[in-house]
């Protein structure tokens, strides 16, 4: 019996936490924390039903994707900054958000929703390359639709800027050369 995205999730879905993702930014745009994970959540059940993967799996990835960054902190924020000040070179690298929220992630997801050690590794590895390499399938479909889900956002968030660009500066150019 294949249980629904809705059945395998309420229980994150409606937690206070994970609800305070909608007023954090990601992506550019109007996206936020909230819209991304629910999305590669989504995007990580439709591809493990399609790949055929066993329905304890298909709930495992689909939980880990909707925890994959929930990471508990502000990284574009004043107080993250002066945490990176800290660090220089090679240091500041590997401390930078994107190689070291999925192991954070992991460890908050865990310790609120009792994640299994695959659940964990998956979350901690979604950021391949800039992490370590899957090595489950439910980390690798993770990892796949986090890099869909995302591009799709980038995209469309290039698409936002652009046309503010062409608003600001075709737009009225044209109208004065109509009159």
């Amino acid at each position: 019996m294949q249980t629904s995205f809705q059945a395998m999730t309420a229980d994150i879905m409606t937690h206070p936490l994970f609800l305070a993702l909608r007023d954090c930014p990601h992506h550019g745009g109007d996206n936020s924390l909230y819209i991304h994970s629910v999305d590669t959540a989504k995007c990580a059940w439709r591809l493990a039903r399609a790949f055929h993967m066993r329905e304890d799996r298909v709930r495992a990835v689909t939980r880990a994707a909707l925890l994959h960054d929930f990471f508990g902190y502000d990284w574009q924020s004043e107080r993250h900054r002066r945490y990176m000040s800290r660090y220089s070179g090679w240091k500041r690298l590997r401390h930078m958000h994107a190689f070291i929220h999925g192991p954070h992630a992991a460890r908050r997801a865990a310790r609120l929703f009792g994640l299994d050690e695959r659940q964990k590794a998956a979350i901690a590895c979604h950021m391949f390359p800039l992490a370590h390499m899957p090595r489950s399938s439910e980390a690798w479909v993770l990892t796949l639709a986090d890099k869909l889900v995302a591009s799709k956002e980038m995209g469309e968030t290039v698409g936002w800027h652009a046309k503010a660009l062409c608003r600001r500066y075709v737009a009225p150019g044209r109208a004065a050369r109509s009159r």
